[in-house]
């Protein structure tokens, strides 16, 4: 079973890439693939916030 740090780690990867997806839809004005997409952001930056993580510095979309 995977401890608290390697959680946050896979966490943070994938919060990295979901909001690198965000950005691009966003820039593509795909509206319904960013609405999907920030369902899972939502759901990963609940995570990092019970994990402890500051997303300070890591959240680009500020959402």
């Amino acid at each position: 079973m995977p401890n608290n740090a390697e959680i946050a780690k896979t966490t943070i990867d994938d919060f990295r890439e979901i909001q690198e997806y965000m950005l691009l839809a966003k820039k593509e004005n795909a509206t319904e693939t960013y609405a999907k997409l920030k369902k899972k952001y939502i759901s990963l930056k609940a995570l990092l916030n019970v994990l402890g993580v500051n997303l300070t510095d890591i959240d680009e979309i500020k959402e």
